[in-house]
């Protein structure tokens, strides 16, 4: 069974920091590009950072270029986003996803639960 289990969330003050993790299980986690995304209150979902299946290459959107950093460590089926310098405007679910294979089908998209980031003085 596919398990994303994200965890990290919480209330946080303007210019602090967070780390979520996302554990995974049920797959091959080393052969997977992983990602972290978000979704505020009334927004669209959207792609915050991606990361290659062995670290090698790492991708962000430019609302969180130099603020957030992705990073795993496939010996743990575990995958990071490391929160810095918080704004109001992070606040949101964030959510885990393990990339479907190159050429895969959709349903090897896999999605966590989400976790609740809000940063608020």
């Amino acid at each position: 069974q596919v398990r994303l289990v994200e965890s990290g969330g919480g209330l946080v003050q303007p210019g602090g920091s967070l780390r979520l993790s996302c554990a995974a299980s049920g797959f091959t986690f080393s052969t997977r590009a992983m990602s972290w995304y978000r979704q505020g209150p009334g927004k669209e979902r959207e792609l915050v950072a991606t990361i290659t299946s062995t670290g090698g290459s790492t991708n962000y959107a430019d609302s969180v270029k130099g603020r957030f950093t992705i990073s795993r460590d496939n010996a743990k089926s575990t995958v990071y986003l490391q929160m810095n310098s918080l704004k109001p405007e992070d606040t949101a679910v964030y959510y885990c996803k393990a990339e479907r294979p190159a050429w895969g089908p959709l349903r090897y998209n896999y999605w966590g639960q989400g976790t609740q980031v809000t940063v608020s003085s």
